[in-house]
């Protein structure tokens, strides 16, 4: 298994473009592309690092600029944000929202793998998921333990035939 050579300039340049702690953020996908193995940018397959890297690349597009792609990026996890605190996710739990997303059928990526196309797609499904009705929760009668049970006269009983009592 061939490992990765010690120059990692190309990975650090792409993860200083990101929003968010570097080194959190490194940990986080270096566990992604090795299944969990490792946290450790050394101890990656030269394999491995390069679909890292390919992967960090494409989030990008080549038109925008460092700049462009920071403010547009803001824009739409904004966006993306607010929808899912109007289905009732709590945003402020980055693990919430993380779950949320890794559902296949809402993007099957954790939040900050996602990419401005793929926050662009996902705006539609919670606006979609927004307009689908809710099922009504109907109030639970409170029950009543015997002992504090209002007493029911024999009279109640005789309205309904066939009644009996029972202790």
């Amino acid at each position: 298994m061939k490992r990765v050579n010690n120059n990692f300039s190309r990975f650090y340049a792409l993860i200083k473009a990101l929003p968010g702690n570097p080194e959190e953020l490194k940990e986080s996908l270096v566990k992604s592309f090795t299944g969990g193995r490792t946290a450790s940018l050394r101890a990656m397959t030269g394999d491995e690092y390069c679909r890292m890297c390919d992967s960090l690349d494409s989030s990008r597009p080549a038109s925008l600029s460092e700049g462009e792609f920071t403010a547009e990026i803001k824009r739409q996890r904004s966006a993306v944000l607010t929808r899912m605190q109007k289905l009732g996710i709590d945003t402020s739990d980055w693990d919430a929202v993380d779950n949320f997303c890794l559902n296949t059928r809402i993007a099957g990526k954790v939040f900050r793998a996602l990419s401005i196309e793929e926050l662009k797609r996902l705006i539609p499904k919670l606006e979609a998921i927004a307009r689908k009705p809710r099922p009504v929760a109907y109030p639970v009668a409170p029950t009543v333990p015997i002992e504090q049970a209002p007493a029911w006269s024999l009279d109640v009983y005789s309205r309904f035939p066939g009644a009996q009592i029972v202790n």
